[in-house]
């Protein structure tokens, strides 16, 4: 078994990570080191399996600045993939259990290998903030969880938003005390919607399942879209699909990058 498997959804990458001897302690620093680009493996995160009394998997996700997150879309299914192809699970369907819940993964195979995966987001949750300030500007937005937190500001022109100013701003707003991911959203149709991401503790990404699903369902709520949506991203599509009794289901590709072990001498910097 490698002591790490590098995969992507979309662009938005993980590191699988599987516990050994030589492997230190996921601190904070040894999470940032292993996620750097230039002096680690690299990635958007790193994914943790642990043993779950209720379900079949369990899953501690960590974001690249090394605080945990509850739940990720890409993650998940990027985990799914994992638990599939190095064999420790021969069943296409299964659970997986997170901080922001249990999620149900669906593989759907062609030719032996795995297509796409389906996953159940659960529900989304909204509160009641509608408006924020930031720098004196009056933003409109809408505020939820499907098991992490985000805040979703629509707006008629994805190429005119200050990316970069407003989205950190937004992230670590004193409204968000636990920060929060932010999507700025441009409806296309009834039946696709453009998003850009800038995910709390990683930044900017390509692509992100939770958000996608935040997404949905803050545009279904606001009468913008139908219960079937395309979330277009840099990195490409996720197909979500709202459900009449609530549950949020995702469907998208997982594909796998690398595996391998840390070498000793990314060892040495990571136990120093």
């Amino acid at each position: 078994m490698p002591e790490f498997v590098k995969s992507h959804g979309l662009g938005n990458d993980y590191i699988v990570l599987v516990p050994s001897e030589r492997m230190p302690p996921l601190t904070e620093a040894v999470i940032r080191l292993i996620c750097h680009r230039n002096f680690g493996v690299g990635s958007d995160g790193i994914l943790l399996r642990y043993e779950s009394k209720r379900a079949d998997f369990g899953l501690r996700i960590f974001n690249p600045d090394g605080s945990e997150a509850e739940k990720s879309g890409n993650g998940v299914r990027i985990f799914a993939k994992y638990l599939y192809d190095h064999r420790l699970s021969t069943s296409e369907r299964f659970t997986i259990e997170t901080l922001g819940g249990i999620v149900h993964a669906q593989l759907r195979l062609v030719e032996g290998r795995i297509a796409d995966i389906t996953v159940d987001m659960g529900t989304a949750s909204f509160d009641d903030l509608r408006e924020i300030e930031v720098d004196g500007e009056r933003l409109e937005l809408t505020s939820l969880s499907v098991g992490n937190p985000h805040c979703i500001v629509v707006v008629p022109d994805l190429s005119a938003v200050d990316f970069y100013r407003l989205g950190p701003k937004l992230e670590t707003h004193p409204a968000f005390p636990n920060r929060t991911n932010v999507q700025f959203a441009q409806i296309v149709s009834r039946a696709e919607v453009r998003i850009r991401i800038w995910e709390r503790g990683a930044g900017e990404t390509l692509a992100s399942g939770s958000s996608s699903c935040a997404v949905a369902a803050a545009c279904y709520r606001l009468g913008h879209v139908d219960r079937d949506v395309t979330i277009s991203m840099d990195g490409g599509q996720l197909q979500i699909r709202l459900a009449e009794d609530g549950e949020i289901w995702m469907t998208g590709p997982v594909e796998e990058v690398c595996s391998g072990d840390l070498s000793d001498d990314l060892l040495r910097r990571l136990r120093s």
